[in-house]
């Protein structure tokens, strides 16, 4: 039975449901220009995914609380804000299928409103004195600046191995369902154990993940919306490249490496080297790496009480890489 994105909410749906009414009165201003870019930000609404692993992780562990969903709206904030300046840092003209922030109010709005989410973030969680929730988010935003920065470094350089990669995707992507997960333990009420476990469950299907999205880059026919061949034309070498770039011959090397760096731009080239990595195994080798790193998350949810919602989020990981979404 393939996941299925309502079946999977359906233990928590009415806690979805008032978090959605949360968040939407949080995405209020009486600065009038602020306003508009807020609103026209909830029309870019997603599939709300983090605040599912918040929400299904509380409830597995042990009770949704007050706590669970003022952490749901702290990390939903986060992640906004991660988007908005995500824009900027990329120059990307589309989000969701809609017009960017930067590409309609330019970069200066869109980071000053980026920021603004922070801040709103920040404020829930200490009128809530909710500092353990805090602690745990502020350690995702400075591991996914890390990561982002760590990223671009390697872009100039193209001299990324397979071990910077992962300790790449872990800050940058991964970071933040770790600390999804972490939040719903604490909210809970569990145990400092269960808590670390719910962290490393979030930050093992987060690696997963990212390695599946980096695959959707040399994938014809992927129904995510991500263009075929983005990564190459950003400089960025992902783990089929990593590891094509580890077995070709020193000509296929320095072609690749050209590519990367002068011609991502020109089709036929990309094109040759999606060629090289489908040629050298490069697919499958991400593809059983993702799998490898979702069977680790999943085995670390065994020792958990059965539950509806233990269901629920064994499925979420399998909807979360496995993803024609």
């Amino acid at each position: 039975m393939s996941p299925n994105l309502d079946r999977i909410k359906a233990p928590v749906a009415d806690d979805i449901k008032a978090f959605e009414q949360t968040f939407r009165k949080a995405l209020k201003s009486n600065t009038r220009l602020l306003d508009l870019v807020l609103q026209y930000l909830l029309k870019q609404k997603g599939k709300q995914i983090r605040p599912l692993f918040v929400f299904l992780t509380a409830a597995a562990t042990g009770k949704i609380t007050t706590s669970t969903h003022h952490a749901a709206a702290l990390i939903e904030l986060l992640h906004t804000a991660t988007l908005v300046h995500d824009d900027v840092v990329d120059d990307s003209n589309q989000r969701r299928g809609l017009f960017s922030i930067n590409a309609l109010w330019k970069n200066k709005i869109a980071v000053l409103v980026g920021d603004y989410l922070l801040a709103r973030g920040l404020l829930l969680a200490m009128e809530n004195e909710e500092y353990a929730l805090l602690k745990i988010v502020s350690e995702a935003t400075r591991d996914m600046s890390e990561g982002e920065l760590m990223q671009m470094e390697k872009a100039r350089r193209l001299d990324i191995d397979e071990q910077i990669y992962f300790e790449i995707i872990r800050k940058k992507t991964a970071s933040l369902i770790a600390s999804c997960c972490a939040c719903g333990a604490t909210s809970s009420g569990a145990n400092q154990d269960i808590i670390i476990k719910m962290k490393t469950f979030g930050e093992k299907t987060g690696i997963a993940f990212q390695i599946q999205d980096d695959l959707f880059d040399y994938q014809q026919n992927n129904s995510t919306g991500k263009p075929i061949g983005i990564d190459i034309r950003e400089h960025k070498l992902t783990l089929p490249l990593i590891y094509t770039l580890n077995h070709c011959s020193y000509t296929e090397k320095k072609k690749i490496i050209h590519t990367v760096k002068k011609d991502g731009e020109k089709r036929k080239a990309v094109e040759e080297i999606i060629d090289l990595v489908n040629r050298y195994g490069g697919l499958e080798y991400a593809q059983n790496k993702m799998l490898e790193y979702r069977n680790q998350a999943l085995s670390l949810l065994d020792d958990l009480p059965a539950s509806p919602a233990l269901d629920s989020l064994r499925e979420l990981v399998v909807y979360s890489t496995h993803r024609e979404n």
